[in-house]
């Protein structure tokens, strides 16, 4: 048998320090709130002006460099009043309306909201976008303004998300998305 060397119980030592000062439990709870601030990093405000720009340059409609100019004429238009805010297929073109889903999908029940300009009567109204779940994506009349979005941190003002999450979960694919009146915005 050897003997145990300087290194050897130098290191035995280390060892069994660290032993008796941490435990497996305390190790598992750090672990875990490290890994739960790795989980949040995501909801931390982020830049995105570049992703604006992009946003405004994909977007068939009203959109110049002077912002969103809304119309009041054609509603199967991206630069309609009340898709300011609209991140989606508009239902009116997948056989819904501005306020109702198309047939066999089902309505979130969950929205987000915008203030939008109505130039035909002067008033600002608040828009409750809702998506319309169950079917895949419509993939006509696309539209993707920004106007009044803000960062993921507030959700109801946010046009990012698929609002499918709260449906059944046969709904939770996304297909179109409708804008209803709310009411005037002050």
């Amino acid at each position: 048998m050897k003997k145990n060397t300087g290194f050897d119980s130098t290191i035995e030592r280390l060892a069994r320090s660290t032993a008796s000062k941490t435990s497996r439990r305390g190790f598992l709870g750090k672990l875990g709130a490290r890994l739960a601030g790795v989980a949040l990093l995501p909801l931390l405000p982020v830049d995105r002006r570049g992703r604006l720009n992009e946003a405004h340059a994909a977007t068939v409609g009203g959109l110049t460099r002077q912002g969103f100019k809304p119309q009041d004429k054609d509603p199967k238009s991206c630069d309609y009043w009340r898709h300011c805010s609209i991140d989606g297929n508009l239902c009116d073109c997948c056989g819904g309306s501005l306020t109702s889903c198309p047939p066999g999908t089902e309505l979130s029940p969950s929205s987000w909201v915008a203030s939008c300009y109505n130039p035909g009567d002067g008033q600002n109204y608040l828009i409750a976008y809702r998506d319309c779940c169950g079917k895949q994506t419509c993939g006509r009349c696309n539209c993707v303004n920004t106007e009044g979005e803000l960062p993921i941190y507030r959700p109801e003002f946010n046009n990012d998300i698929v609002w499918c999450f709260g449906a059944d979960n046969d709904a939770m694919t996304y297909h179109c998305t409708i804008s209803p009146i709310v009411g005037k915005a002050s």
